[in-house]
């Protein structure tokens, strides 16, 4: 008859021909294992169908193989925009490869962070990746202090130094804007991202440089304040076209916004290009099957991700040091909008 006794320790050490204290060494990843006696020991759990006591590895290792992403946006948005997506499949797919776990959370208000943070603090987690920050937001600093790894999805607000993964918001903007210009728009508009957030103000800073350099005066009626959602995205637009109705041109700082700026548009009996032309900002899934087809700037959404996730486990293993940015660059994706 199978027995049905819960496989132990000492069940696999017998197996393995090993000590305890070994098979120990192997769960816990030691490098003081020889290849040899290591592949014995996992034949011998895999045989048994041994499950390691999570718990009792982290008294032991002081780690417990577990990542949080915390986002602070509300479930909606979260699932409602393929740029989340994007971030969390580049996240994801670092850290399966480093045999850590993803821990999702949201945390889209200050009471939701004020409680995780005990959480956090607490030694559950090996590290944090912290995703759409808001310029008020005190975690990344507290985290920081307390000495848990952190790296951040985007630029930091102020002058906190900790490490950050972003796209060039910048030169995405700029690249956008001169491509207006030179297909000889005269009245570019934009609806801006927020500006609590670096992308928001970085891509705000290139629409108003770009514009500058080639000469453009500056009108504050050509800007419209959004959020980075859809129905933001419509609104501004709607208030554009009231208060500036002779716009050629629309530079949307999300997709998303450009989105809701088509609807708004066709609500107004404006045909796109040909009345006003449209970018938008993060060359979604769903902006090559808009009418018409949205042309966007690109950002590299899961190799930013993956990036994020390849600067934590560093620093959780010690390997690297200290704060760090990542700049990833982007390009301009023409499609029929524009």
């Amino acid at each position: 008859m199978k027995s049905t006794a819960v496989p132990t320790l000492d069940m696999v050490a017998a197996r393995a021909g090993v000590g305890r204290g070994t098979v120990s060494r192997v769960v816990n990843r030691s490098a003081h294992v020889s290849e040899r006696t290591r592949q014995l020991v996992n034949q011998a759990i895999a045989e048994l169908g041994y499950i390691p006591n999570q718990a009792a590895r982290t008294l032991v290792t002081r780690r417990t193989d577990t990542v949080a992403l915390v986002i602070s946006e509300s479930a909606e948005r979260l699932w409602g925009e393929p740029y989340f997506a994007g971030v969390i499949r580049g996240i994801s797919r670092e850290l399966d490869a480093s045999g850590l776990r993803l821990m999702l959370t949201m945390a889209s208000t200050r009471t939701d962070r004020e409680n995780l943070e005990p959480y956090l603090l607490g030694k559950h987690v090996d590290g944090a990746l912290l995703m759409s920050l808001h310029g008020d937001d005190c975690m990344p600093a507290r985290l920081q202090g307390s000495g848990l790894p952190v790296v951040l999805c985007g630029a930091p607000a102020g002058a906190l130094e900790v490490p950050y993964v972003d796209s060039d918001n910048f030169d995405g903007a700029r690249q956008a804007i001169q491509h207006l210009i030179d297909n000889g728009r005269r009245r570019i508009a934009t609806v801006c991202g927020p500006q609590d957030m670096a992308a928001g103000r970085d891509r705000l800073r290139g629409y108003r440089e770009t514009l500058r350099e080639a000469g453009y005066d500056e009108d504050p009626t050509l800007v419209a304040d959004g959020d980075f959602s859809e129905a933001g995205g419509l609104t501004a637009m709607r208030r554009l076209l009231e208060t500036t109705p002779d716009l050629d041109a629309v530079f949307a700082a999300s997709d998303p916004m450009a989105f809701g700026a088509l609807r708004a548009l066709r609500e107004h009996g404006r045909t796109v290009p040909d009345d006003v032309a449209v970018i938008g900002f993060d060359d979604s899934t769903l902006a090559a099957h808009t009418d018409p087809p949205l042309s966007t700037v690109h950002q590299p959404v899961e190799t930013m991700g993956e990036e994020m996730a390849r600067r934590l486990v560093a620093l959780i293993r010690g390997e690297e040091t200290g704060p760090s940015r990542t700049i990833l660059p982007t390009r301009l994706v023409l499609r029929h909008s524009a």
